[in-house]
C-alpha cells in the first residue's frame, strides 16, 4: 500500500509497538502473571492443551486492548475494525491461514478486565527501567531519560450529564420503571399501571420544569413542579420496590438465571438505595433555598466516585470528574500517576508521595523536579533539598519568582514544564478519550493505567533507533 502517509505512520507505530512488547519481556510477564493466577484458582490442573489455549488469550487480550486504546475505538467499532483490517489482525496474532476468529465486543470487553491494575502499573514501570538500563533491546539510540520529572494535575471529566437535582429524579424514574417493565416481561407481574406511563409523566414535568425559567413566578413554578415531580418519584419507588421482591422470591418462574436476575436487582437497588437522598437534596436546594455541601451532593445515581472539581479556568470554572496527576519524564514518558476516587489533596501535598514512589519504582532518583505555583511550599523545597533533588518548582511569592528566574537552569526547567499541559491533553484526548466511558471508579482506574502503558509504547515508539552497522545492514 503506498501513498496513504496515515496508514503507513500507524503500520510502522504498530511494528515498532510489537518488537517493544517482545523484546522488553512485557508480554511474556503478563502472560507468565496471568496463567500463574488462573491455575491458581483450578481445583484441578488443566491440561496441556487448555495452558495453551488460554495463554493464547492472554497474548489476544494484550494486543486488543493496546490496539483498541490506540486507535481510540469503542468494543463494538473495533471488533468490526479488527475484522477488516489485515494490518490489526497481524498486531493481534490474527493473521492465520483459513478462518480467522475475531473476538467480539462482549469478548473484548473481558479483555479490558483480564489483568489487575497493579499487575498492569508494574509492568509498566519494568518498561521504563529496561529502556533507561538496557536501551539495545529496544534498539533505542540513546538511554531513556528518566532524571528530572514534571508534574501537573488534571480533571477527568465523568461520563454524566450535567447534575441538576430534579434530572437525578428523571434518571430514577427511568431506570426503575425500565427494570420493572423487563420483570414484567417475563410474567411477572402487579397490579400498576404500564411502566411507561410513569416514565412519560416525569418527562413532561421536565418539561414544565425547563420552560419555568422564562416565567414571571419562575420560583414558584419550579417548586410546584418539583413537588409533583417528588410525588410521582414516591410511588415510583413503592412500584419498584414491590418488583425487587417479587423478582427476588420468584426469579425461577422467568426465564432468567440467577446471576441475570440479580443484575436486574443490583440495578434497581444502585438507585432505590440513593433516591431517598436524592429527593431530599432537591427538596433543600429548590423549596427550601439551602446549599448543600460538595462532598454531600449527589452528582450521579451511576457514578457515586465523582466529586466536584473546582478549576477557576475559562470554560471550566467547575468540572464534575477525579483528579489525577500525571508525572512526565523530559522525553515526555510517564513516570507517575494517581487517579483519585475521593477529593484530592491540594497539589502541593501530592509532590513529595510522587517522588517516594519514583525513588521506589526506577532505580536512578530523579534529579530535578519541575512544576507550576501549586506545587511549591516550605515542606517540599526542604525536602527537595534533603534528597539532593534540583527544585524546579515555581515559588508563590514573586520575589522569590524574581529571585530564582535568573537562573539559568531554573529558566529552562520551567519552560520545559510548560510542555506538560500539552502532554495532558495528548493524554486525555487521545488515549483516555472524550469523555472516558468506563463505569465505576475500579475500571477507570484500570482505563487510566492501560491508558499509560500505550501511551508510554507510543512515545518509545517513535524515539530515533540506532542506525544498523553497514556490515549488518548489508547482510
Amino acid at each position: 500500500i503506498e501513498g496513504n502517509v496515515d496508514y503507513l505512520d500507524l503500520r510502522r507505530q504498530l511494528v515498532r509497538i510489537d518488537q517493544l512488547l517482545i523484546h522488553s519481556g512485557t508480554e511474556t510477564a503478563l502472560v507468565e502473571r496471568a496463567l500463574e493466577s488462573w491455575l491458581s484458582k483450578k481445583t484441578k490442573s488443566p491440561g496441556a492443551k487448555a495452558q495453551i489455549n488460554y495463554q493464547t488469550h492472554c497474548r489476544l487480550a494484550l494486543r486488543c486492548n493496546i490496539a483498541r486504546v490506540l486507535l481510540q475505538e469503542q468494543f463494538r467499532g473495533f471488533a468490526a475494525r479488527l475484522a477488516d483490517s489485515p494490518l490489526l489482525q497481524f498486531f493481534c496474532g490474527l493473521d492465520e491461514l483459513g478462518t480467522v476468529r475475531v473476538p467480539a465486543k462482549s469478548t473484548l470487553q473481558r479483555y479490558a478486565c483480564w489483568w489487575p491494575e497493579e499487575e498492569v502499573h508494574r509492568q509498566i514501570q519494568q518498561l521504563l527501567n529496561t529502556g533507561q538500563q538496557q536501551p539495545q533491546k529496544f534498539n533505542l539510540e540513546k538511554p531513556l531519560d528518566l532524571e528530572a520529572c514534571f508534574l501537573d494535575t488534571t480533571c477527568v471529566k465523568a461520563n454524566i450529564h450535567y447534575p441538576v437535582d430534579w434530572v437525578l429524579l428523571r434518571d430514577a424514574t427511568r431506570t426503575l420503571m425500565k427494570a420493572v417493565e423487563l420483570i414484567r416481561a417475563q410474567g411477572l407481574k402487579h397490579r400498576m399501571e404500564e411502566p411507561f406511563v410513569f416514565i412519560g409523566r416525569m418527562n413532561g414535568l421536565c418539561l414544565q420544569m425547563t420552560h419555568a425559567r422564562t416565567k414571571a413566578d419562575s420560583q414558584k413554578q419550579r417548586k410546584r413542579i418539583l413537588r409533583q415531580m417528588d410525588g410521582l418519584v414516591g410511588t415510583v419507588r413503592q412500584h419498584a420496590r414491590r418488583y425487587r421482591d417479587l423478582l427476588d422470591e420468584q426469579w425461577s418462574q422467568t426465564e432468567w438465571t440467577r446471576r441475570e436476575a440479580e443484575q436486574v436487582l443490583r440495578r434497581m437497588e444502585g438507585v432505590l438505595q440513593q433516591l431517598p437522598k436524592a429527593r431530599q437534596q432537591a427538596r433543600e436546594r429548590i423549596l427550601k433555598g439551602e446549599l448543600v455541601e460538595n462532598h454531600e451532593k449527589i452528582l450521579s445515581l451511576y457514578e457515586s466516585e465523582v466529586q466536584v472539581i473546582v478549576r477557576r479556568k475559562a470554560g471550566a470554572e467547575v468540572e464534575f470528574g477525579n483528579t489525577l496527576l500525571l508525572v512526565e519524564s523530559p522525553q515526555g514518558l510517564i513516570l507517575d500517576w494517581q487517579f483519585f476516587g475521593e477529593s484530592a489533596p491540594g497539589d502541593a501535598k501530592l509532590l513529595t508521595p510522587s517522588l517516594k514512589r519514583i525513588d521506589e519504582a526506577y532505580p536512578e532518583g530523579p534529579k530535578a523536579v519541575g512544576g507550576d505555583r501549586g506545587f511549591d511550599s516550605e515542606k517540599n523545597r526542604e525536602a527537595l533539598a534533603e534528597g539532593g533533588i534540583y527544585n524546579a518548582v515555581c515559588p508563590r511569592a514573586p520575589q522569590q519568582l524574581r529571585e530564582r528566574i535568573k537562573s539559568w537552569k531554573f529558566k529552562k526547567l520551567q519552560r520545559r514544564r510548560a510542555q506538560t499541559e500539552g502532554r495532558i491533553a495528548i493524554f486525555k484526548n487521545n488515549f483516555l478519550g472524550k469523555p472516558m466511558r468506563s463505569k465505576g471508579f475500579e475500571n477507570r482506574q484500570l482505563t487510566v493505567t492501560w491508558a499509560v502503558l500505550v501511551h508510554n509504547l507510543w512515545v518509545i515508539a517513535r524515539l530515533p533507533e540506532k542506525e544498523k552497522e553497514p556490515e549488518a545492514a548489508a547482510a
